[in-house]
């Protein structure tokens, strides 16, 4: 719309103003981008009071995996027909504040946008944020009994209500947390000024766009960019000069994820590094997740730099996605869904050779996982930045690691 139009415009033009929120010295960015890291999802695990037992028993077994550096909460710490009160949010913030693996949350549908549902407790979704912001983004701190430093969007001025927009780094790795939920980015049909919406996607296209040119300067090997809602990467709009003069209105609904999907097709083509982009999904997976590269950009083209991995748990009490990632690999970035009974046969303490005989030995590399087809090509500017893909010709920098956990193909 053309608010949101001229708004982003005049981010754009803030981005070239430096401000104190950096992803770190590149020195520092050098010594840690080889070292490998192993980071755990998980998502839509509390629905329910009865959920709460089974959540604190996976909390503490992906605490005793030892090489785990945090946790993503991605969306819905409650469940849809959970009413909004205050005492459930307070239950929620007591338990996931427990887990001895610092865990950031992202907010999701259920727990704010939803809330005016009459099941919800008809409530306001927007004082209902409010509260969650002041409840689990008091300070930079993310959650758990050993928190992350976060840098948050509420430490710029213009954008100081949006705690709960997060980024960090670990080990060249640049993190991104946004606020974006199901089913349409909390888009409202109904007339008037759609304020919350206009206002959060000023914020996430100003955070997306500067994380994208930060980690680009800091020559961070990747940049992660995680949200609970699935934007749909399938319908994407080419820019048009003089929209506004069309007498017709197209009939699908407007697309909430607009603007997010263009700032990210932007960002892809700042950082030009492997951009992996997380996010919840309704559609059943078979295997816990599903990968590819679905965004376009305005001309239609794949971005190719760019690898989509949405997740959806079978149960979400007891499963988690683990994702390593190591320079020395080819590709770099592993991922599969554990259990909680897979996660608690290790004994704490063990090390990789104590590690029961029941379990299988490797596979042979040819037992891989097909790679995804070779998508067409997007022309890039020349650079002296390494290969975006490994390799770059067909694969996108992730592949599943096959059922048995063990690893295949760690070196290219």
């Amino acid at each position: 719309m053309p608010r949101v139009e001229r708004a982003t415009a005049r981010v754009t033009r803030v981005l070239t103003i430096a401000i104190a929120l950096t992803f770190g010295a590149t020195a520092q960015a050098h010594a840690q981008g080889d070292a490998p890291l192993a980071f755990a999802v998980i998502a839509d695990a509390l629905s329910r009071p009865a959920d709460e037992a089974p959540v604190r028993r996976m909390l503490d077994a992906i605490a005793r995996e030892g090489n785990i550096a945090f946790i993503v909460y991605d969306g819905n710490f409650k469940g849809a027909a959970e009413p909004c009160r205050d005492s459930v949010f307070q239950s929620r913030h007591d338990l996931l504040d427990a887990s001895r693996t610092p865990l950031v949350l992202l907010p999701g549908q259920h727990d704010w946008a939803d809330c005016a549902l009459a099941h919800a407790g008809a409530y306001d979704p927007v004082e209902r944020l409010d509260f969650v912001r002041q409840l689990f983004f008091a300070d930079a701190a993310s959650l758990g009994q050993n928190p992350l430093t976060l840098a948050r969007e509420s430490d710029v001025a213009r954008f100081r209500t949006f705690r709960e927009i997060v980024r960090w780094q670990a080990q060249g790795i640049a993190f991104i947390g946004l606020n974006a939920p199901s089913p349409n980015n909390h888009y409202l049909t109904a007339g008037g000024r759609n304020g919350e919406f206009e206002d959060r996607a000023v914020a996430t296209t100003f955070w997306l766009e500067h994380a994208a040119e930060s980690a680009r300067r800091a020559e961070m090997r990747a940049l992660v960019v995680m949200l609970q809602g699935d934007p749909d990467f399938s319908r994407y709009e080419r820019r048009e000069r003089f929209a506004w003069l069309r007498f017709s209105r197209p009939n699908q609904p407007r697309d909430g994820f607009l603007e997010l999907k263009r700032s990210l097709v932007k960002a892809a083509e700042t950082f030009r590094g492997p951009v992996i982009v997380i996010h919840s999904t309704d559609a059943p997976e078979p295997n816990g997740f599903h990968i590819d590269q679905p965004l376009r950009n305005d001309k239609g083209l794949i971005v190719t730099n760019l690898t989509r991995v949405a997740i959806a748990f079978k149960k979400p009490q007891s499963q988690w996605l683990e994702v390593q990632s190591d320079a020395q690999w080819h590709p770099p970035f592993r991922l599969r869904v554990r259990d909680v009974k897979e996660t608690r046969t290790r004994e704490p303490g063990a090390t990789p050779a104590e590690t029961p005989a029941s379990v299988p030995p490797a596979l042979p590399r040819n037992d891989l996982p097909e790679p995804l087809p070779a998508p067409p090509s997007m022309p890039l500017p020349a650079s002296d930045l390494p290969p975006i893909l490994s390799p770059p010709q067909s694969l996108p920098p992730i592949y599943p690691v096959p059922a048995s956990g063990m690893q295949n193909g760690s070196s290219g």
